[in-house]
């Protein structure tokens, strides 16, 4: 159902209305593009939304094959520090951006409540954003070459509950984890929120046993022991025996829902120089949020099942985690250069 609340007026802005303002897009005639897109050169960051509040960004849409090249950067009210700071492929759930095509050949693409990945590398994200003072939205271009982004920010300006939270979303990788040691997903987040959910990418490293076997873990405001523990990987995105490589199919099966899913697998032995398998894997707690009130800790184990025992492994992981926060913070860790993002 469709509410119509009296005091919303929606804003949209994109390369015709850079402003977002009302009647500020085009003055071109029917059927003639004046600024379709925004040029941006090597090592410019450029403002895609800047307007005050209170509102809500409803939805993000980008085109233009935007890699990790592209930092996407969001700032709430008078904050200094962006409280979304990530590569832009990796925040739409394409962190693997040299990559078009999965294991069978397919263009990568992924269909849920908050991500749609779709063909042509199209960015589409529903995540609610409220804001109460102001709202600034950039993007920084590491590329060597200029680049022109094409993009659609919508929202709307008007109360929102006293009780929304601010949205914030951070990037991290290990490449390879730490033998043994517990992937950090989130860490050093104070305050009171709720965990919203993750993307994780896996490279798989080194022997071909079932990679499935960490446990994920969540500590709730200064726990010594996990709250939420997880039994394995594939458990935790909703799976079961290793998606279906353990049992019945005998090869790891995708599937993407509203919440959860592991929708896409890397590694087309038809294409040369892409051989190892890559696990694109994300899950949303819309449903199921995972609040707190002082501090919020994620860990996930990287480990494996063989006939021998269960051993620790050394995979690639990177992750994209969301969560909301009754007051901003900043980012909780430094982006990695452009440089070491390649490293793949």
């Amino acid at each position: 159902m469709f509410r119509i609340p009296g005091n919303r007026e929606t804003f949209a802005f994109s390369a015709e209305n850079p402003t977002g303002s009302r009647n500020g897009g085009t003055k071109g005639k029917d059927c003639e593009k004046l600024c379709p897109c925004i040029h941006v050169d090597p090592g410019q960051t450029i403002t895609l939304v800047d307007t005050e509040g209170p509102g809500m960004i409803t939805n993000m849409w980008f085109g233009s094959c935007l890699t990790h090249a592209a930092i996407l950067r969001i700032y709430w009210d008078d904050l200094e520090e962006p409280s979304v700071e990530t590569p832009i492929s990796a925040f739409f759930g394409y962190p693997y951006d040299e990559n078009k095509y999965d294991r069978d050949g397919n263009f990568i693409t992924l269909n849920s409540s908050k991500v749609l990945l779709g063909p042509g590398r199209s960015y589409n994200c529903y995540w609610e954003m409220p804001f109460r003072q102001h709202c600034r939205i950039t993007l920084e271009w590491r590329g060597n070459e200029p680049w022109d982004i094409f993009f659609m920010i919508t929202g709307w300006h008007g109360d929102i509950p006293e009780d929304a939270g601010y949205f914030h979303a951070v990037y991290r990788q290990e490449h390879p984890v730490t033998r043994g040691v517990p992937y950090v997903v989130l860490d050093h987040v104070e305050g009171q929120g709720c965990f919203a959910g993750v993307f994780l990418a896996i490279g798989v490293n080194g022997e071909s046993w079932c990679f499935c076997e960490g446990e994920t873990k969540m500590y709730i405001d200064g726990d010594v022991y996990p709250t939420l523990n997880y039994t394995g990987t594939e458990d935790y995105f909703a799976g079961s025996y290793s998606f279906g490589n353990d049992v019945d199919l005998m090869r790891y099966g995708t599937y993407s829902g509203l919440y959860v899913g592991m929708y896409s697998i890397l590694g087309n032995t038809s294409e040369r120089y892409n051989n190892q398998q890559r696990f694109l894997l994300y899950r949303w707690h819309e449903k199921d949020p995972i609040y707190f009130n002082k501090s919020f800790r994620m860990t996930m184990d990287n480990g494996t099942y063989t006939p021998w025992g269960d051993f620790p492994r050394y995979d690639d992981y990177s992750s994209v985690a969301f969560w909301y926060l009754k007051i901003p913070m900043g980012v909780p860790y430094k982006l990695p250069t452009h440089y070491e993002m390649k490293m793949r």
